[in-house]
C-alpha cells in the first residue's frame, strides 16, 4: 500500500480544480451555442459559485458551481471539495469492511479531495449524466475512486455504444482488464435494488485503486475526467435542439424520481458527505430540480 505525500495531495487538489474549470467552461459554451430549438430564446445559463464548509469549522470545504434554468441544462452542479479531520464513529463503522483500514481506530484521521458532477437536462432527448473522481487518504491507506455513468431518458443504442467506447479506450491505455471490471462494477453499483433495475445504461465505476504506482493511478483518474467530456459533450451537441413531447417529458420526470431514490438510499458519496458534516446543499446537489413518483 503506497500512501500519498503532502505534495501529491496538493497535485490532486489542483487537478480537480482545473477539471472543474474546464467542465464549466465547456458547459457554458454549449449554452452559448444553442441558437435553435426549444429554449433557445432564454438567456444562456451561467454557473453560480458558492463556497462550502464542513460544519466542523476547520475541516476544509469546497466550491459548489450550479447552473439552473439554462437553454440546455435544467440543473447541473460541478462541485469540488477538499475535506479533512477525524473520522467520527459513524464514518469509521462505514469503512470497517475495508481490510486495508485495519488499525485506523488508533489514529482515525482522514483527508479527501474530489470532484462531483450531475447534470439534469431540459430535454428528454439529452441524457442526464453523473461523474465523480476522488482521492481518499488515511494514515493506513489511501486510494483513488470514481467513475461516470449515462442516464438517458429515452435510450438510443448508438449513443450508449459511443459513450462506452470512449470509456473503454481510456481504460485500455492502462490495463485491458479495467474496462470489463469497472463496467461490471458500475452495472452492479448503479442498481436500484428495491426496483431491481439499473438507473441508466452504465459506464465505469472504480474504488480502492492503489496499484502501488501512484503516478499511474493518478493519471488514470485524470484521464477518466477527460474522457467524461469526450464521451458526453457530443451527445449534448447532437440532441440539444431536438423537440420533445409531453409524454417524453413525463417519462423523464418519472426516471428522475428513481434517480433521486438511488442517490438518497444507496449512493456512497451522499452518505459520506452527510456523515462527514459537509454542507448538505453541496451534498444534495445531485437531486433533480423536478421529478415525479407515479
Amino acid at each position: 500500500m503506497v500512501l500519498a505525500s503532502q505534495k501529491q495531495k496538493e497535485e490532486v487538489e489542483n487537478w480537480f480544480s482545473n477539471l472543474r474549470n474546464e467542465i464549466c467552461m465547456s458547459f457554458e459554451n454549449i449554452e452559448n451555442n444553442q441558437s435553435t430549438g426549444p429554449h433557445c430564446d432564454l438567456p444562456p445559463g451561467k454557473f453560480e459559485l458558492t463556497e462550502t464548509k464542513r460544519d466542523e469549522g476547520s475541516g476544509g470545504g469546497g466550491l459548489m458551481s450550479v447552473m439552473r434554468g439554462g437553454r440546455v441544462f435544467e440543473k447541473v452542479g460541478v462541485n469540488i471539495s477538499t475535506v479533512y479531520g477525524k473520522l467520527n464513529p459513524l464514518m469509521q463503522k462505514s469503512m470497517a469492511s475495508r481490510k486495508e483500514m485495519t488499525g485506523i481506530e488508533d489514529n482515525p484521521i482522514f483527508w479527501a479531495s474530489g470532484i462531483s458532477l450531475v447534470a439534469h437536462m431540459n430535454s428528454p432527448k439529452v441524457p442526464a449524466v453523473h461523474m465523480n473522481t476522488r482521492m481518499f487518504w488515511t494514515p493506513v491507506a489511501s486510494w483513488f475512486g470514481g467513475g461516470t455513468d449515462l442516464n438517458p431518458m429515452i435510450e438510443v443504442a448508438e449513443e450508449t455504444k459511443f459513450f462506452h467506447k470512449v470509456l473503454k479506450k481510456t481504460c485500455d491505455k492502462y490495463n485491458p482488464e479495467y474496462y470489463p471490471k469497472y463496467k461490471k462494477w458500475a452495472d452492479e453499483y448503479f442498481l436500484i435494488k428495491h426496483w431491481n433495475e439499473t438507473r441508466g445504461v452504465g459506464g465505469i465505476f472504480f474504488d480502492d485503486l492503489n496499484t502501488g504506482n501512484w503516478n499511474a493511478d493518478f493519471n488514470f483518474t485524470k484521464d477518466v475526467g477527460k474522457a467524461f467530456l469526450a464521451a458526453y459533450v457530443p451527445l449534448c451537441e447532437k440532441n440539444q435542439a431536438n423537440s420533445w413531447t409531453d409524454a417524453e417529458r413525463e417519462v423523464q420526470l418519472i426516471k428522475r424520481g428513481k434517480y433521486a431514490e438511488f442517490n438518497l438510499v444507496y449512493d456512497r458519496g451522499t452518505h459520506f458527505g452527510l456523515q462527514s458534516g459537509h454542507d448538505p446543499s453541496a451534498v444534495l446537489m445531485s437531486l433533480p430540480p423536478v421529478a415525479k413518483w407515479p
